[in-house]
């Protein structure tokens, strides 16, 4: 780890516990700064302020006060779900005082490059199939960010041999200063977040940071199907790296439907790839650029690539159960990820759909309802997902309670060679508190009959 003598005897604010803020505030001491940490979780709740305070760190919890900034702050860390508009945010820009996230932090302490994966859709799935080619490829790749383990503490323990292999959130590449990765990755980019961010401009240019301090030196991965990103690539000081899913080309890495190739010569032929989903198709082609940059083997990838079946919750292959297939895609949260997860199969869909209700158009899915025969839908959005599944003319409609009774349902409106597949549209925390929480409670429930296969 590297030390930074910047922060030596200054005071920082840690604004935000949870792990992020957590780990950010212990380093922060370690570095020897002055730390104070301010949460809303009161105290005697909050096992991890109690921590920290063991420690020997400053600790305001229960509330956020005002004048809290009249203290002398030269910086302010954040938790990434801290909205910009917060008024303890607020003051601290207007102060001139800097606004980080801890994706900042680990960037400036870590020995190890960084590669960063970004994107509206993909990112989770990219950077686990990126981490296993490079894993299977003996490069010590450490996994770290939006993807569940925390950056500044994975970055505290890397070496110079490691390569980080991170997934950013425009959250997290908000609040980036001087953040590069010697390779970055942009999936795609569609509107999303826009009560975060308050604008599309905001969400773009915040994933768009990923590029912002890469040199000559450096490597720009890009959906080269997007106009949006085509242009910006043009901006950008690294090599570009397009990818596309329109057929062959003689640079970089590209597909048709019948073969992946780089730099023009076939790589592997596509009916061999176990990920299933043209969606899917862009994070093996980013992943695999990024491999191949890294100085992988052709023979790792396709390795990789006949065995991985994918994330949990992303499209995930749970079982088989007399014929009929169970995919638990949970995290579908918003329905360009559900028309993705449609896109992906064929014919003879039961889909499993609904949760929290935030007045979304359901419109982007009408092309692809044509192949769900059955649809079993639940949560606040029950029965406008079903209104609009019956103007989509799907033949047969349930409504169900929770996830238990909505696979019995779809089990017993099925018949062999459906794929019953749980892609929501909508966020989990009408009846979940996560969109994993609601995966597990799919998984649980085919398993009661997958399970009887093995």
């Amino acid at each position: 780890m590297k030390d930074l003598p910047q922060l030596h005897q200054k005071k920082v604010l840690v604004l935000g516990l949870a792990k992020s803020g957590f780990t950010a505030a212990r380093l922060l001491h370690k570095l020897g700064a002055f730390v104070t940490v301010n949460d809303s979780k009161p105290f005697e709740e909050n096992p991890e302020a109690q921590e920290l305070l063991n420690l020997g760190v400053t600790v305001i919890c229960g509330r956020h006060p005002e004048d809290l900034l009249d203290e002398g702050f030269e910086l302010v860390i954040k938790n990434p779900g801290i909205p910009y508009r917060n008024l303890l945010i607020q003051k601290a820009l207007e102060k001139g005082i800097p606004v980080w996230t801890e994706i900042e932090l680990a960037y400036r302490i870590s020995e190890a490059p960084f590669i960063g994966i970004t994107g509206s859709n993909g990112k989770t799935t990219t950077t686990t199939l990126l981490f296993h080619m490079l894993n299977q490829d003996g490069k010590s790749p450490l996994i770290a960010g939006n993807i569940g383990t925390v950056a500044s503490g994975v970055a505290e323990k890397a070496t110079a041999d490691h390569v980080i292999v991170t997934e950013l959130s425009s959250f997290q590449l908000k609040g980036t200063e001087s953040f590069r990765p010697h390779i970055s990755i942009i999936t795609n980019l569609y509107e999303a977040h826009l009560d975060y961010h308050g604008s599309l401009e905001d969400y773009i240019g915040s994933k768009k940071k990923i590029t912002e301090n890469q040199t000559a030196e450096d490597y720009f991965i890009y959906n080269a199907d997007q106009q949006m990103l085509v242009d910006h690539a043009k901006t950008v000081k690294a090599q570009g790296v397009p990818f596309t899913l329109k057929g062959r080309t003689e640079e970089s890495i590209s597909a048709d439907s019948e073969y992946i190739y780089w730099q023009g010569e076939p790589l592997i032929e596509r009916k061999r790839i176990m990920l299933a989903g043209e969606h899917n198709l862009e994070n093996i082609l980013s992943a695999t650029a990024a491999t191949l940059l890294s100085g992988g083997t052709k023979e790792t990838i396709i390795r990789v690539l006949t065995s991985f079946t994918g994330v949990k919750h992303r499209s995930q292959f749970v079982g088989e159960w007399q014929g009929r297939r169970f995919y638990n895609d949970s995290k579908a949260t918003n329905e360009l990820a559900t028309k993705s997860a449609l896109e992906a199969f064929n014919d003879n869909i039961v889909l499993l759909a609904g949760g929290l209700e935030r007045q979304h158009s359901l419109e982007e899915l009408r092309p692809f309802m044509d192949r769900v025969k059955v649809l079993v839908t639940f949560g606040e959005t029950a029965d406008r997902f079903a209104e609009f599944a019956e103007s989509c003319h799907v033949p047969n409609i349930i409504k169900a309670g929770l996830m238990d009774d909505a696979v019995e349902k779809a089990v017993s409106n099925s018949s062999p060679e459906d794929t019953i597949l749980l892609s929501p549209a909508c966020a989990s925390w009408d009846q979940y508190e996560s969109f994993e929480v609601r995966g597990d409670a799919f998984i649980e429930a085919a398993r009661k009959y997958t399970e009887a296969n093995e």
